[in-house]
Order: C-alpha cells, then sequence, then structure tokens
C-alpha cells in the first residue's frame, strides 16, 4: 500500500468516526478523549490492526490515536533521488525522536519514537474535525 492509498483510507474511516461522533453531541474535548488509545481499543477494534493486539504504536503512557500519522510527515509519491537513495518520506520538523528506515535504495521517516502528535495538547492546539484540512501540507508536491 502506498502513502497516498494509506492516507485516502485512513481519512475517509476517521471522518466517518467524527461525524458518528459529533451526531451523537459530542464537543471537540469529548470527541478527544474519545480518541483515548483504551477507549478506542475496547470501541473501535477496527479502527487500527494494532487493537486487535491491544498494541501501541508509540510506547507512551496516555497515547491518544486521534492523530493515527503526523501532521509533521511529509511524503511524495515521486521521491527524488539522493545520494542514490529515494526519499520517500521525511519529517518537516526533523523530529530528534524520528529517524530514518533505509532499505536497499530506499528510505523513509521512522516516526515510532517521536510522541508530538499523541499527547491531547498538541492535538487541541490542532484540532478540526476533518483530518485531512490538518494532515494538508503531508502529501507533498514533487514540482
Amino acid at each position: 500500500m502506498t502513502y497516498t492509498q494509506w492516507f485516502e483510507m485512513h481519512a475517509d474511516r476517521h471522518q466517518r468516526l467524527v461525524q458518528r461522533l459529533l451526531a451523537q453531541g459530542l464537543d471537540q474535548a469529548e470527541i478527544i478523549e474519545y480518541f483515548r488509545f483504551d477507549n478506542m481499543v475496547d470501541k473501535e477494534k477496527g479502527f487500527c490492526e494494532l487493537y486487535e493486539t491491544r498494541s501501541k504504536c508509540h510506547d507512551m503512557e496516555d497515547l491518544n490515536c486521534y492523530l493515527c500519522a503526523c501532521p509533521n510527515f511529509r511524503f511524495t509519491q515521486d521521491p527524488p533521488l539522493i545520494n542514490n537513495k529515494r526519499i520517500h518520506s521525511h519529517c518537516s520538523i526533523d523530529s530528534k525522536d524520528g529517524a530514518t528506515f533505509e532499505h536497499e535504495n530506499n528510505m523513509h521517516q521512522d516516526c515510532s519514537g517521536c510522541l508530538v502528535p499523541h499527547h491531547e495538547s498538541y492535538i487541541k492546539n490542532n484540532f478540526d474535525t476533518e483530518w485531512k484540512k490538518i494532515m494538508k501540507a503531508c502529501q507533498e508536491d514533487p514540482s
């Protein structure tokens, strides 16, 4: 699955869930609370493949899944070749907790050590009921 395919699939899944929560009358704070890992594992098992095994993508106590993926993640479907490596993704803020995963002549951003978008204070500061609006800068235009 490409980054774009995952991005579009997740945006649709996220939007359907948020619309359902809004229809139930939840406000911003309640929606953010709903996306707490333990609640999502119990109530939204199909939202993430890791929920089946109660596995977290990031090792943190108060993991919030509202921003599954990070607004600072950048990807392109036509990655540039730099030093004989295709750079498929990177971090726009160059997080000190991020890393790079290399495979053959391909490089990808490894965000597993970074917790930035999973803190509720970050989510509150960047909140929108439309996930794609928050994430709009992720897909880079290679031109």
